[in-house]
């Protein structure tokens, strides 16, 4: 298998341990002069030495785990060469499963390290003339892991190497370097006891929305592609978990301020390499307009009811967890409309936008109600459109409400009104733009009727299996788009 570690990998993680112990960059001369030359120094034929990874796994006794290897008799740390993994920490972590039994699962990150190694060990290898293998050195990267259950899972052991396991006290553990900084460590914290190493935030708005961000589709992000609450990894700068948040914040949606941040629950999710990762999950508040929010990681943010979370992509366990929030938490009222899209006016001195209201309706057996549009209208001529107009210096839930009364005679009440698509329409660069928001009321009074019918000649509920072919492209749009569950859509040029 292809050793695909590179230089710069194994460079940086050695600098990361050689800035925690300053003192030994003599003794590791060896290496950082390996990692100077061409050779890959992950390889396991490269001479006079090549590194290896090895991984210090810890239960809640503070006893790090030993296996006793069959061709030198020495209790070691589970571990081996690389092998084709996808960074140092992924190798040791593959070499204690191996040769234990234990799944990627039963092992966390502790505080104190986070991925670093907790020692870096230099030690000789005899020549071993039956595998034509000459005398050489191994740099032998040390990665610690908490034991995650508190009861020590059966172990299945390697038949080749292995002949037995021990657990050991700190101070029994049998390499001296590593013995020393355990023992300091624990001065540290270092307890055996897993605890958060990341921290999310579920932000809601009070009115039953929960705001989400579209994570990165690339190799090495967490659960790529799906939707995902704001947060992230500890860093040793962080004195805390509140402070990992608010950093990851700081760092990932700049200027978003929450309000009431509190602890809400410990919650476990799965890293890129398999392993456990306790999560210390904060609730808070926000009322903002995620549009106005200069995201810096991620592809999106949105807010998103709970009924809209079985059409989304989630990272795995959201959605049964925002249900159980939204439970404990029933809204109170109606989500504000963010305050861009309230008015048609625009400030002196800007282009003003045509600003249009339309209004998506639902009956009781999911059917839409659409308008067909007279012949001559000058908006949508002799198709099927949503009941519409365009706002008067007015704000553009009162224009909707006037509109739906004029129009159709239906009665809506601003507060069962939700705006759920936004389509922004410049139909040439010499046009003046137009904002096209849709509203979807959840009650209504009245039967629709056509009391204006020199711009609609008639109303029409639609299943949305069987929409006419003559549908005005961003009403269909609108419609494609909460079918599907993605709330404020946007489109560029309008192409019709």
């Amino acid at each position: 298998m292809p050793v695909s570690l590179s230089h710069t990998h194994i460079r940086k993680t050695a600098e990361v341990y050689l800035a925690r112990h300053p003192q030994e960059r003599e003794s590791l001369a060896g290496l950082l002069s390996l990692l100077d030359g061409a050779d890959n120094p992950a390889d396991r034929t490269a001479l006079p030495g090549h590194v290896t990874c090895s991984a210090v796994v810890i239960d809640r006794e503070q006893r790090v785990l030993h296996i006793s290897h069959k061709i030198t008799g020495l209790l070691l740390n589970p571990g081996g060469h690389v092998e084709g993994d996808r960074m140092l920490l992924a190798a040791a972590l593959r070499e204690v499963c191996e040769e234990t039994g234990l799944r990627p699962g039963d092992l966390c990150l502790t505080p104190q390290f986070l991925g670093a190694p907790i020692d870096i060990d230099v030690h000789a290898i005899d020549a071993n003339p039956a595998s034509g293998e000459a005398a050489h050195r191994h740099f032998e990267f040390r990665f610690v892991f908490y034991l995650v259950p508190e009861q020590h899972p059966r172990l299945v052991l390697q038949d080749e190497e292995v002949a037995g396991v021990r657990w050991l006290e700190f101070a029994d553990v049998r390499s001296p370097t590593l013995r020393a900084k355990l023992l300091d460590a624990r001065n540290q914290g270092l307890d055996g006891r897993p605890e958060p190493v990341n921290a999310s935030a579920l932000i809601h708005d009070g009115h039953g929305r929960y705001l989400l961000h579209l994570r990165d589709q690339r190799e090495g992000i967490w659960a790529p592609g799906t939707f995902a609450l704001l947060g992230g990894g500890r860093t040793r700068g962080d004195v805390s978990v509140e402070a990992t948040l608010r950093r990851e914040l700081a760092e990932e949606v700049p200027g978003l301020q929450v309000e009431g941040l509190a602890p809400y629950a410990l919650e476990e999710e799965t890293s890129v390499d398999g392993f456990a990762v306790p999560v210390q999950v904060f609730e808070a508040r926000w009322n903002g307009d995620p549009e106005t929010v200069d995201l810096q990681e991620g592809v999106l943010l949105r807010w998103f009811t709970p009924d809209m979370l079985e059409r989304l992509n989630l990272s795995p366990g959201l959605g049964d967890f925002i249900r159980r929030h939204a439970a404990e938490h029933p809204p109170a009222g109606s989500p504000p409309i963010p305050a861009r899209l309230l008015r048609a006016e625009a400030p002196e001195g800007t282009e003003l936008h045509i600003v249009g209201v339309h209004l998506y309706l639902e009956d009781t057996h999911g059917r839409i109600l659409l308008g067909l549009r007279h012949p001559d209208s000058p908006f949508a001529g002799n198709a099927w459109h949503f009941l519409a107009g365009h706002c008067e210096r007015e704000e553009a839930v009162n224009c909707l409400i006037r509109e739906a009364q004029e129009e159709a005679g239906l009665i809506i009440e601003a507060s069962d009104v939700e705006l759920v698509h936004v389509v922004h329409l410049v139909d040439s660069p010499s046009a003046r733009p137009r904002m096209q928001l849709v509203f979807r009321a959840r009650t209504w009074s009245g039967r629709p009727a056509v009391l204006e019918p020199d711009r609609c000649v008639e109303w029409r509920w639609w299943n949305p299996k069987d929409l006419p072919a003559t549908v005005v492209p961003y009403t269909r749009q609108a419609i494609d788009g909460m079918l599907a569950g993605r709330l404020y859509s946007q489109t560029g040029w309008d192409r019709r």
